[in-house]
């Protein structure tokens, strides 16, 4: 399966996302390929079988989204200084969503730019993370605060990683699949109701049709101009949960979950969304044991942290709302009252 990337914005950046067994793949040129002990036990010797290169390096870096900063990204370059890489050399991400971004942005910075490659390993990152040229690190301040727009020269995806993965990195993607369902496509939601994900088959169809729709956004909109802010549905809530809790509490994809629900709880408030869908969208995250439950201490402070949010600009918070099951709406003159009314929702019960 082929889902091709070909950017509107420009006639040069076209790449090809590949849904398949991993081929084999040969480079004229020194490659690095960077990942994490989790993977490399499971995977790396399969990977090293299946690349050819003049030369091949392997960078592993500590595992988890703790780690997903700049002083890692300077490893990363150091390391790449150290196996004399050049402007035709190549990095190869080899993991996770995390993995992903950082050795993407680690490119975009090396000799002011050299070629990558995304091997994604876990679903999150096979449906979503890999594929758009999103690349970055945390900081104190947020989530992917530091980073730039750098496309991959391809993706990889094979669903044999997956087999590795633990339930909750499993379900962490089904959330950002859900995500584009609930945003795009109504009939795909409605599919996804009744979806076995641990059927091989079906499980690669729905890779297909998340990556699809991923690709037909960011051909549109690269660079988060218009459309492809809508892939931040349940984004502007989960980061704030995930700084609030330091990164360590919840996977990416279970506080976009949470997001979720606080993002769907806006739209129902706002008379956008009904409860019964909220409910239906509710009950699809949890089938797959997804956290849609979150205690806000402090409504203010989470309202703050809202400002630091890439997609908000000149003191204006954009929230990103269903409009209906398959249809979108991005909001950006919400009342404050009415956010915090929405928040104060998920605060301690008494």
């Amino acid at each position: 399966m082929i889902v091709p990337i070909a950017l509107a914005q420009t006639q040069t950046i076209r790449y090809d996302i590949t849904i398949d067994a991993l081929p084999q793949l040969t480079f004229d040129t020194n490659v690095v390929i960077v990942t994490n002990p989790t993977v490399a036990g499971f995977h790396l010797e399969t990977l090293l079988a299946s690349v050819t290169a003049t030369q091949l390096n392997v960078v592993t870096i500590p595992d988890g989204e703790g780690y997903k900063t700049l002083e890692t990204v300077e490893g990363i370059l150091n390391e790449c200084f150290e196996h004399k890489l050049d402007r035709k050399s190549l990095l190869i991400a080899f993991g996770g969503g995390v993995i992903g971004d950082m050795t993407g942005f680690t490119a975009s910075l090396y000799q002011r730019g050299i070629d990558f490659i995304q091997i994604p390993t876990t679903l999150l990152s096979q449906v979503d993370a890999s594929v758009g040229g999103k690349t970055g690190v945390n900081n104190q301040y947020g989530k992917n605060l530091i980073g730039a727009f750098y496309q991959p020269k391809a993706v990889y995806i094979d669903p044999e990683f997956l087999k590795t993965l633990p339930p909750r990195e499993f379900a962490a993607g089904i959330a950002e699949i859900v995500k584009m369902a609930v945003m795009f496509d109504k009939s795909y939601f409605e599919f996804l109701q009744s979806a076995d994900f641990t059927d091989e088959e079906m499980l690669k169809q729905v890779i297909k049709k998340s990556v699809e729709l991923k690709a037909w956004v960011v051909n549109q909109d690269e660079k988060e101009a218009g459309i492809r802010a809508v892939l931040n549905y349940g984004h502007t809530f989960g980061h704030v949960v995930e700084n609030e809790t330091n990164y360590t509490t919840y996977l990416h994809g279970e506080a976009v979950s949470i997001g979720i629900i606080m993002a769907n709880a806006l739209a129902v408030e706002l008379r956008m969304f009904t409860q019964d869908e909220a409910d239906e969208v509710k009950a699809l995250l949890e089938k797959s044991s997804l956290p849609t439950d979150y205690v806000i201490k402090d409504v203010d402070a989470f309202y703050e942290h809202f400002f630091l949010d890439k997609k908000s600009a000149k003191g204006s918070i954009k929230f990103i709302l269903p409009q209906g099951l398959g249809h979108n709406k991005i909001i950006s003159d919400i009342d404050e009252n009415i956010v915090k009314k929405v928040l104060a929702g998920f605060g301690e019960k008494k």
